[in-house]
């Protein structure tokens, strides 16, 4: 699945495509593209679960923490959220690239995701989609743009 949400950010979001595509066209170009309608409908019912996440009527737990609170995470996110993508969350939140409320959608979204193996740069692209999808965030999604385009290379040369 995770290789179906990266290919439509980067074929319809990064490449600025047309936007407005019909569920069922977006489906079948996904299955000529060589991925399983199984896999397609779950990718587009987490793309539009992250769409939902925005109303706070929905999700009143994004809305509740106030700045100085500390995330604790469950046994089941740890599964998930190896000790490096959990500290990159947090140098995220010093950094002011996440806020609590975008950590918990990245948080949301991360486990949602039917995989086994996820990984940093899995995270990275998790974290990409939630601030692409979220008004006011342009900022931090630079940032983070930055942050997963930058090469072991380019950190050196700093």
């Amino acid at each position: 699945m995770m290789d179906i949400l990266m290919y439509l950010f980067e074929t319809y979001i990064h490449s600025d495509a047309e936007l407005m595509v019909d569920q069922d066209e977006l489906a079948d170009e996904l299955l000529r593209a060589g991925f399983h309608q199984e896999d397609i409908y779950k990718a587009l019912d987490w793309l539009e679960k992250l769409a939902l996440l925005q109303d706070a009527d929905k999700t009143p737990y994004l809305t509740g923490s106030a700045l100085t609170s500390v995330r604790i995470f469950t046994p089941q996110e740890m599964d998930r959220l190896d000790t490096e993508s959990r500290g990159f969350l947090i140098f995220l939140e010093q950094i002011s690239v996440l806020n609590p409320e975008t950590r918990e959608m990245v948080i949301d979204r991360v486990m949602e995701l039917e995989t086994q193996e996820f990984a940093l740069d899995d995270l990275k692209w998790v974290i990409l989609m939630v601030l692409f999808n979220v008004p006011g965030n342009e900022r931090a999604y630079d940032q983070m743009e930055e942050l997963l385009y930058c090469t072991a290379e380019d950190e050196y040369l700093h």
